[in-house]
Formats: structure tokens, C-alpha cells, sequence
């Protein structure tokens, strides 16, 4: 796999971190709890694209 897929799974799973913590820094002070719902939402949906590219490349690395 070359420099940019490295590049694209390092940023998707970045993002998955980001929404993360945010997240739980909303939840642990006690924040709005919709936001942490939304920002939980959107961490999962995160993390299913970050999945899906990593599956993505590892079969165009395989073909």
C-alpha cells in the first residue's frame, strides 16, 4: 500500500479519535447530554467508513 492509503487510514481513524474523545469530555463534565448522543453517532458512523476503507484497500492491495 502506498504513501496516500496510509495517509487516508491514519486520518479516518484520527477522526474516529477526535469524535471519540470529544464525546466523553462532553460526557464527563457533564455537558448536553444530546450532543454527546450526536457526537457518539457520528463516531460510529466514523468508524464504519474507517472500516470500510481499511477493507476496501486491503482488497485492492490483495487483487
Amino acid at each position: 500500500m502506498g504513501t496516500g492509503s496510509n495517509f487516508l487510514v491514519t486520518a479516518a481513524l484520527l477522526a474516529v479519535l477526535a469524535v471519540l474523545l470529544a464525546g466523553l469530555w462532553n460526557m464527563l463534565r457533564g455537558g448536553n447530554p444530546n450532543l454527546s448522543q450526536t457526537l457518539m453517532r457520528w463516531r460510529v458512523g466514523l468508524q464504519f467508513l474507517a472500516i470500510l476503507l481499511m477493507m476496501v484497500l486491503v482488497y485492492l492491495w490483495r487483487a
